[in-house]
């Protein structure tokens, strides 16, 4: 995997309900805005991003059509080569907007999680198959970013810690953790970073021991960040409620996740306290509605006020540039 062009960044955190799909959709247009390709991939099971960005009728379509020969899903890409030992099907990402491409999900990319839990033991065991299942999402995201031409890959991952992501984490260059301001999101923190640090661990064992020509995932994502999110503002400010969470959630940021990493390597969390938020999105409850009824991100919905699209607008393109500084200091 050392051709690859583009990084690949997963915003990821395994306690739902931190806004996750929104600020992957959002920091994707905003990437396009600053002239970037952006390949999403949409590798949540729950098929949110799909569900965001694509009318329901299309897709039922896809979904009801993903295990033949028109299949445009993830899944219709991996099924050949889990059920029948084929090739990955070719499909093409779809494109949803200018510079932003989607690979569509599949409810049934949980069957894909069901079979890396073995993969992962046929890995350790030398078997070839068990590399080639467990980077096959790899390899297909590998053909659609060159299809797409894409400066970047946005996965949006399943909040949860299962085989499944950490197969996309060993993949990605970077991962970023969205926060909300509540004491769950901190407490998350801790199981997040030793989950990660565990299977960086494991993987360079597998690594080791894997017979040569065998696809191998990169098994270095490194932590760049975190943004805050879901909080109130009062006169310009974070609301005192929320204040002592968002300290919280800085702090944690760096002991339970960047430091765990550090004590791997350096590079795996490159920088200092200070250098690890990466910016923070208040709650646009009204505009966050809005857009995914609309398929578009914020700064884009049809009605709603007109300063708050802007606010959102400056947000996620502070956001957009902050992620690519640190994503250069890391590529």
């Amino acid at each position: 995997h050392s051709r690859r062009k583009e990084p690949r960044l997963a915003l990821f955190n395994h306690k739902g309900g931190v806004g996750k799909t929104t600020l992957t959709v959002n920091l994707a247009f905003s990437l396009a805005q600053m002239g970037k390709n952006v390949l999403l991939v949409d590798s949540d099971p729950q098929c949110n991003l799909t569900s965001y960005l694509v009318e329901a009728d299309v897709v039922d379509k896809w979904l009801d059509e993903s295990e033949g020969q028109k299949g445009k899903t993830i899944w219709s890409a991996l099924r050949p080569m889990l059920q029948a030992g084929t090739e990955l099907k070719r499909i093409t990402p779809y494109e949803r907007a200018p510079r932003i491409y989607l690979v569509p999900g599949d409810i049934r990319l949980s069957e894909y999680e069901l079979d890396l839990q073995q993969a992962w033991l046929d890995c350790l065991q030398r078997k070839i198959r068990g590399f080639v299942e467990t980077s096959a999402l790899s390899t297909l995201v590998d053909r659609c970013a060159e299809d797409a031409q894409a400066d970047l890959v946005l996965y949006d991952v399943g909040p949860n810690i299962g085989p499944l992501n950490r197969t996309i984490l060993l993949d990605c260059d970077c991962f970023i953790v969205p926060g909300a301001c509540d004491y769950f999101s901190t407490r998350a923190l801790k199981t997040l970073g030793h989950s990660v640090a565990g299977w960086i661990k494991d993987w360079d064992v597998i690594s080791q021991l894997a017979p040569s020509d065998v696809p191998l995932l990169r098994g270095r994502p490194a932590y760049i960040g975190y943004v805050l999110q879901r909080f109130r503002m009062y006169g310009g400010d974070i609301s005192n409620s929320y204040k002592e969470y968002a300290r919280q959630l800085d702090r944690h940021s760096y002991s339970d996740v960047a430091a765990v990493l550090k004590e791997i390597d350096e590079e795996l969390a490159p920088g200092s306290l200070s250098q690890f938020k990466l910016g923070q999105i208040k709650d646009f409850a009204s505009l966050a509605n809005l857009a995914q009824e609309q398929g578009v991100d914020m700064a884009h919905v049809d009605g709603g006020a007109q300063y708050l699209k802007d606010e959102a607008n400056e947000a996620f393109q502070e956001f957009a540039r902050k992620v690519m500084g640190r994503i250069g200091t890391k590529h």
